[in-house]
């Protein structure tokens, strides 16, 4: 746990402000992108504080499989089922605002608007499926 993280205290429900969605993996956390760049936009953030992206290793390849599935669960749970039109991802450090690991889920993709479809943009120096 790091005190000064705010996804470390929104895991721990010590931000009043941010309503955590229902999620079925104790180990994690889903809530709503105080910026959204889709009609649905969601975080999942695992529980236990852990570095961006780039320390992910082989090992980690469960957690983020189950991150993946929570952000499914979520969808579907607020009646978006068209799991075809689904983008999710990471920032790419320097370009992850909050350096706790936390996976993007937007939807509808069709749907991202034009600065939207930069900044989440599949594959690119900047974020990654």
């Amino acid at each position: 746990y790091d005190g000064k993280c705010v996804f470390c205290r929104i895991a721990r429900r010590e931000e009043p402000g941010t309503t955590l969605l229902p999620c079925e993996d104790e180990d994690l956390v889903c809530f709503r992108d105080i910026k959204p760049g889709a009609p649905h936009h969601y975080l999942v953030v695992p529980v236990k504080h852990m570095g961006n992206c780039k320390t992910l290793k082989t090992e980690h390849i469960p957690l983020v499989k189950r991150m993946m599935e929570v952000g499914k669960a979520v969808l579907l749970k607020n009646n978006f089922s068209d799991l075809n039109d689904v983008r999710m991802g990471f920032h790419w450090p320097p370009f992850c605002s909050i350096a706790h690991l936390h996976l993007h889920v937007l939807a509808p993709a069709s749907q991202l608007g034009f600065f939207s479809r930069l900044y989440y943009r599949l594959n690119s120096y900047w974020f990654i499926t």
